[in-house]
């Protein structure tokens, strides 16, 4: 969901380019919606638990350890 300033950037943008909200989203997500039909490639998968921030024993945060 957009802020009222971001819903009003975006249609100044799309008015300035003459398109229509719709046509702009649907150009920008263009390649996800295309291109992924059969398998996402590895690189696009998140990894679980990329930073550990905290001991799973005592839940506490361990940074300087």
């Amino acid at each position: 969901m957009l802020s009222d300033r971001q819903m009003k950037s975006f249609k100044n943008y799309c008015k300035a380019r003459g398109t229509t909200p719709n046509k702009l989203l649907k150009k920008s997500i263009r390649g996800y919606t295309e291109s992924f039909h059969i398998s996402v490639p590895e690189k696009y998968h998140g990894q679980h638990n990329q930073l550990d921030l905290f001991n799973k024993e005592t839940d506490t945060l361990s940074l300087f350890e």
